[in-house]
């Protein structure tokens, strides 16, 4: 009996004794973190955000962001999508062959299409010009196909986005793809280019 007792008050003892090595620090989890997400449209960006996953945007500004492109030939559009996200609302120009040339930038009104020189209406009190060359949506070194065969206007309230009100094409005359991107207000934009499939990417900031 006296053995039994012994046994059982060193393992009291041991419990006991151990008790303090069980408590774990606390961390603030309103901290800010890095994470890496893949969206609608297939890309994947790793960015700082804030707990409730809204993408700061810290790389943008309100400046012309311009581009050489990537190689020789004409880079063909075979889709364009618009869609919100948690910071910012999002267009994406798809194309078969390389990364084109482009120019992104604010614009006034009038907004006149390329070629003829006529007034094109675009929903939206400002107005982000998107120009790519060598880019066209038709193959024209065989019979002419088409390869954008989409809607020239794609509307922002249809697509959920907060900012940009309207996506219009205003110009594909020699070699020159021309759309604009018509927003609520002047706000920051980035331009991003992808792979597999190549694509042009402008994000606005959005509210």
């Amino acid at each position: 009996m006296r053995r039994v007792l012994t046994v059982a008050v060193a393992l009291l003892l041991a419990v006991g004794g151990c008790g303090g090595d069980d408590e774990t620090e606390t961390t603030d989890t309103t901290e800010e973190s890095s994470t890496t997400s893949t969206t609608a449209d297939g890309a994947t960006s790793t960015s700082s955000s804030t707990p409730g996953g809204i993408d700061p945007m810290e790389d943008a500004g309100t400046d012309p962001v311009r581009s050489e492109g990537d190689g020789e030939g004409t880079s063909l559009l075979t889709d364009v999508r618009v869609a919100r996200h948690e910071g910012f609302d999002r267009v994406v120009f798809e194309f078969d062959g390389p990364v084109p040339g482009f120019d992104v930038e604010y614009v006034e009104p009038p907004i006149t299409e390329d070629g003829s020189g006529n007034e094109v209406e675009v929903e939206g009190d400002a107005f982000l010009q998107v120009r790519m060359e060598p880019a066209s949506g038709f193959d024209l070194s065989g019979e002419g196909e088409q390869t954008y065969d989409g809607p020239t206007r794609l509307s922002g309230e249809d697509a959920g986005t907060s900012v940009i009100q309207e996506v219009v094409r205003t110009g594909d005359f020699e070699a020159v793809l021309a759309w604009v991107v018509g927003i609520s207000d002047k706000v920051d934009f980035r331009v991003d280019t992808l792979e597999d499939p190549t694509r042009i990417v402008v994000d606005v900031r959005n509210h």
